[in-house]
């Protein structure tokens, strides 16, 4: 007898011998029931870095109907939002943003430090003014920048742009372009996929996923317990809650700015609620002095801490740096970065003061070394460290882990996808091969292009790109490129100023 005959495939759903396939033609599709959408371009992802390119494209007169944004996303801030959240920067706190990099003006132009002193706090533009001699860096208010997104947001008409699902991957088309599938929520469309038609695909996906480390994946396998080990980036305020319910004993773990975060939670909270936490700082590189190659290039530190005003220096945005990494290749640019990155986190006096004041009373105590496991006792977490004096052993109530943002490019399916499937490489970093107009590396077809931004392209020939300004440099030259083809006005001195009037004067556009 004869080997039993597959079962057709459910209309709109993906056969495995689609999904094996690298190149589809429009025939392929029919077979399997999936409708496709005709639109020139298709960004997904849906957060800030998407809106930020469907800005520029809009303001370079590309139409609402020449734009889809496929996203699950309420709003391109909402993953954000969330991370910032918390990480302790509730919307009354500032972000690490400087005053120019504002993603609901591509002008700059008046800065959020302009905008806080037209609403009266004059003290913002003085701020500017003797940064960083005299004045920490300014950053804007969380909260600020989330509602100007939210008012250009409307004024771009960026909803009409949008449609809600999500994005299960890219496939090139036969003949050009590509297809981008799309799974629409449970009953909002009659089929499981749809298929987007397009010349142009852009990328932005933000964080491929967190990143936790060995031990304490380690830990909740072994304990199922979620509670009393967290990472920073996930939901903990229950830690902070059980602190003000009984002393306790907190082990942070990190030198960066959300370890610096999390422990002025901490502290506002014993000095608000009269609280007897005692905290234990685990340094796994602790930094006591100026460090750097070359006085050009010597960054501060103090106290285990790297300081740096952003998550890079200035110039990577417009300056020397940005210059000589776009002239860099392989090794040379993977040293470069290397050389820039690290852990660090902004000069803070608030928050300096009262690392300071704990040292001095006992309650803040620091460790320079590595956890080697972590178990369970009772209530408590028991933590053997290597560290700098020798094995050390420490019982904790909670231990909180503010390393490991961003996980390896594959967490992410889709970037996973675009790497077997679409000719995408990886850059001298590890993370998704761009141009220097941030189209993807090798997966060219016929007329087709595929961009990206954001924090999956770090390495690429631009540094910033995992921060507002970094963004909108990306859109820019996005736009530019797409302009070169044909799509979208060119953005010159006329286009520019009657545009900024237009926002100026929140006219729709």
């Amino acid at each position: 007898m004869g080997q039993p005959l597959a079962p057709p495939p459910v209309a709109g759903d993906l056969s495995d011998r689609l999904v094996a396939t690298d190149v589809w033609t429009d025939g392929m599709l029919a077979e399997h029931g999936i409708p496709v959408v005709d639109v020139p371009l298709v960004t997904f992802g849906g957060g800030i870095g998407s809106f930020v390119t469907a800005d520029y494209l809009r303001i370079c007169g590309v139409p609402t109907s020449a734009i889809r944004v496929l996203t699950p996303l309420e709003t391109p801030w909402q993953s954000y939002e969330y991370l910032t959240t918390v990480s302790q920067i509730p919307r009354t706190e500032r972000l690490r943003s400087d005053s120019a990099s504002t993603p609901d003006n591509i002008w700059g132009f008046p800065s959020y430090a302009l905008r806080e002193g037209l609403q009266g706090d004059l003290k913002q533009l003085w701020n500017v003014l003797v940064e960083p001699i005299w004045a920490n860096y300014y950053t804007p208010r969380a909260g600020a920048a989330f509602t100007a997104m939210e008012k250009e947001m409307h004024r771009i008409r960026y909803p009409e742009m949008v449609v809600r699902g999500q994005v299960r991957m890219v496939r090139r088309r036969a003949g050009g372009g590509y297809f981008t599938i799309l799974t629409p929520p449970q009953g909002a469309a009659p089929t499981r996929r749809i298929a987007y038609r397009s010349q142009w695909v852009h990328v932005a996906v933000g964080y491929p996923g967190l990143k936790f480390l060995d031990d304490l994946q380690e830990y909740r396998k072994q304990t199922n317990d979620y509670g009393s080990v967290v990472n920073a980036y996930e939901p903990h305020e229950h830690v902070y809650e059980k602190l003000r319910a009984k002393p306790g004993v907190v082990l942070v773990r990190g030198g960066g700015i959300v370890a610096s975060r999390v422990l002025q939670r901490l502290i506002d909270d014993r000095d608000r609620f009269r609280l007897d936490t005692q905290i234990v700082h685990l340094f796994r590189t602790y930094t006591a002095t100026p460090h750097g190659t070359g006085i050009l290039k010597r960054r501060k530190g103090a106290d285990g801490w790297a300081y740096q005003g952003f998550n890079y220096p200035k110039s990577v945005w417009g300056g020397q740096l940005k210059q000589q990494v776009r002239k860099t290749e392989g090794a040379e640019r993977a040293r470069l970065y290397k050389e820039m990155g690290g852990t660090n986190t902004p000069v803070r006096r608030d928050w300096q003061e009262q690392l300071s004041r704990g040292r001095a009373q006992g309650w803040y105590r620091v460790m320079i070394g590595q956890i080697d496991r972590m178990t369970k006792t009772g209530e408590l977490v028991e933590v053997a460290v290597a560290s700098d004096q020798g094995p050390q052993l420490g019982s904790f109530d909670a231990v909180v882990d503010c390393t490991g943002l961003e996980a390896d490019i594959r967490e992410h399916r889709v970037l996973a996808d675009l790497l077997d499937h679409s000719g995408a490489g990886r850059n001298p970093v590890g993370r998704l091969d761009v141009e220097r107009t941030f189209e993807v590396r090798g997966t060219r077809n016929g007329n087709g292009r595929i961009y990206a931004s954001g924090s999956a392209t770090l390495g690429g020939y631009f540094p910033g790109v995992d921060t507002f300004l970094g963004l909108q440099i990306a859109a820019q030259e996005i736009a530019d490129d797409l302009h070169a083809q044909g799509f979208g006005s060119k953005l010159g001195p006329g286009r520019s100023t009657s545009q900024w009037w237009k926002w100026f004067r929140n006219q729709q556009i």
